[in-house]
């Protein structure tokens, strides 16, 4: 997680903020703004049928590789009695 400080400003009749550069959004990007309590989120908008499309991609992409083999069976780890560690 990358947390930047910044500061609001007003622009014309509303509030601004100026985002770091590295968080990289570039001018004119269409945004979905989010407040939950103190907590306000900012997202990137996405075509419904795009974001369907790389959803059914992925989903292809894990039927490819198939079912889960059986799982391995391993020998417990003995832990050497070590004094004065604890």
């Amino acid at each position: 997680m990358t947390v930047h400080d910044s500061r609001t400003f007003k622009s014309g009749n509303s509030v601004a903020v100026r985002l770091p550069k590295g968080f990289a959004i570039p001018a004119n990007t269409e945004v979905q703004l989010e407040k939950s309590g103190g907590t306000v989120t900012i997202r990137l908008k996405q075509d419904p049928a795009e974001a369907k499309a790389r959803l059914s991609k992925m989903l292809d992409a894990l039927a490819a590789i198939g079912p889960v083999g059986e799982i391995e069976h391993r020998e417990p780890i003995v832990f050497p009695e070590r004094p004065g560690l604890y």
